[in-house]
């Protein structure tokens, strides 16, 4: 196995090409560590939320992360972290980036129903408000690994 460090060129392609990954998020020392999915343009992550822990966390402290990997196999894989500062996106000063947001993460399937759907079942409240932020990026970095082939090794 090779492991290769990827451009900033390389990570923008490949998060343009994903949809999930992980927010980390601290507050008094603790961290935490969540499920999103998103969408990618060059300087921002686009995210669709509903209000609690990680929001009332990034109010506070706005640095977080997010780490995206598509795994093949044990040998076969990429990761990339990114680094920035949350800005939540509300509605009457920000509805061009809200509109943008739903555009860029619209291209997913069902992009909006994890994030309502759970929040309801869990709260039972049907009328609940989305919440959308993004991430200015700051930096972003990444691995990849692939298989040694044996013309390489010649």
């Amino acid at each position: 196995m090779v492991i290769n460090q990827m451009t900033e060129e390389e990570c923008g392609a490949f998060l343009a090409g994903a949809s999930l990954g992980r927010l980390g998020c601290s507050f008094d020392g603790q961290a935490y560590v969540v499920p999103i999915y998103f969408g990618y343009e060059a300087e921002f992550i686009y995210v669709l939320s509903t209000f609690g822990k990680k929001t009332e966390w990034m109010r506070v402290n706005p640095k977080v992360c997010l780490q995206v990997d598509e795994i093949v196999n044990q040998s076969q894989w990429t990761s990339v972290i990114v680094t920035g500062t949350y800005q939540e996106l509300p509605e009457l000063q920000f509805s061009k980036e809200r509109e943008h947001a739903r555009e860029l993460l619209g291209k997913r399937f069902l992009w909006w129903q994890n994030a309502l759907a759970e929040r309801q079942l869990r709260l039972g409240d049907h009328a609940i408000d989305p919440l959308f932020f993004r991430i200015h990026i700051d930096s972003a970095t990444g691995l990849r690994a692939g298989e040694v082939s044996a013309s390489s090794l010649l």
